[in-house]
């Protein structure tokens, strides 16, 4: 009998990294902590900055010499990071409203970006103690803590339509008029809110079929989850005349991302 697939080597490291980025978040949940906020407003407190610094160890132990590109990094002109043939992008508290909110549905996002989209990522939820990992050339993994799973690797993928209707996800802190204008002519037999890249990763597991996003992100919110979708045979596309389009990239001049739609269909 042949041996179940598994991630390979490369997956693995970057598991075992977001992995001990969620750890180093618990203890500052467990321990309490303080919020401030950035100039966009955005919250932040030190279980970020605790992430952020594991990851940062952990990618210069494992993968030396590739660049971070963080959100709780230092700021990077375009001109500097187009010259990186590969980088890494991070997102050390992925749904850190979620964190403040004491809502279970943050988590750790990275992703290695080559060619100016993501080759591989990770998503690992903590409070779940489940990890996703993927790549467009490497398929797509799940492992949790729970008893039923006892920790190892299992291969996901993306479901095939359902003739009852699709399961849309939306993101629960940023709701839009641009997405009932979207769904309006399809037919939905359920809509499913959740914070952070965990909707990529249920797209990817077979528990929905779309999640399109208008409103605005930034390439570390999706590059991990993307990565993990298209490894599990989805796709993420960007809009373009209101249409989806082309696969959505990183490394891009303005790392704002425009509207792009994650699916279970494929490129």
């Amino acid at each position: 009998m042949s041996a179940a697939p598994a991630p390979g080597a490369g997956l693995v490291a970057l598991a075992e990294i977001a992995e001990a980025a969620g750890r180093a978040i618990l203890t500052v949940r467990r321990n309490g902590f303080d919020v401030v906020y950035k100039e966009d407003h955005s919250p932040l407190t030190q279980a970020d900055m605790a992430s952020h610094e594991t990851i940062v160890r952990g990618l210069a132990q494992h993968f030396p010499g590739v660049p971070i590109l963080s959100e709780e990094g230092a700021d990077l002109t375009y001109a500097e990071r187009a010259r990186w043939e590969r980088l890494f992008i991070v997102d050390p508290l992925d749904g850190t409203k979620e964190f403040v909110k004491d809502l279970g549905e943050f988590c750790v996002c990275i992703a290695l970006a080559a060619g100016g989209f993501p080759a591989i990522g990770a998503v690992h939820v903590p409070l779940w103690g489940t990890t996703y990992v993927g790549g467009r050339e490497h398929g797509a993994f799940r492992r949790s803590a729970s008893p039923d799973e006892t920790g190892s690797w299992r291969p996901i993928a993306v479901r095939q339509p359902d003739p009852a209707g699709l399961v849309v996800l939306a993101s629960r802190s940023h709701p839009s008029p641009d997405l009932e204008a979207y769904l309006a002519d399809k037919k939905v037999r359920e809509r499913i809110t959740a914070g952070s890249a965990l909707k990529f990763c249920l797209v990817a597991e077979g528990k929905a079929d779309l999640y399109p996003r208008f409103n605005p992100t930034r390439e570390w919110d999706t590059a991990a989850g993307q990565a993990v979708l298209e490894g599990a045979g989805g796709s993420v596309l960007r809009f373009a005349n209101n249409r989806p389009g082309p696969r959505m990239p990183v490394n891009k001049p303005d790392l704002l991302n425009g509207p792009f739609l994650a699916s279970a269909r494929p490129l």
